[in-house]
């Protein structure tokens, strides 16, 4: 199954309709280095002038989500052949154990150690974005 394919039954899953404008958003992303919404957006709309910078954002918060691309990685696609299309991170412990855990897994992982921690009362987690 290609990286394509893979995103597009993930989408499905999370019940995402697959439309022109998404199949189109998302071949700019896997044919393109794209670092920004922005960038996605003005190749987009070259494409398709009617494209909103909305259906932009909400397209790669929707890929996000499903661990499909990372903002840390300037929007490469980061489904490989190799890992099971649900992994969205592996995890370490110092034990040499290691937990992979889906994207939706992982969203869970830190929204309950932000509650427990005393971050959150009745917020959620929108976005996390890794410093180097």
């Amino acid at each position: 199954m290609s990286r394509k394919e893979q995103i597009i039954e993930k989408l499905k899953e999370n019940g995402c309709r697959i439309t022109k404008q998404r199949l189109m958003l998302i071949d700019i992303i896997l044919e393109n280095e794209c670092s920004s919404c922005k960038e996605i957006f003005y190749k987009a709309s070259k494409a398709d002038s009617r494209i909103g910078v909305a259906t932009v954002y909400r397209m790669v918060n929707a890929l996000e989500e499903i661990g499909a691309i990372s903002r840390k990685n300037m929007y490469k696609v980061e489904y490989s052949d190799e890992l099971s299309e649900d992994e969205a991170c592996e995890i370490t412990l110092d034990d040499n154990t290691t937990c992979r855990l889906s994207a939706g897994n992982w969203n869970r992982v830190v929204q309950e150690g932000m509650k427990r921690c005393g971050y959150l009362k009745n917020q959620k987690v929108e976005k996390i974005t890794l410093q180097k």
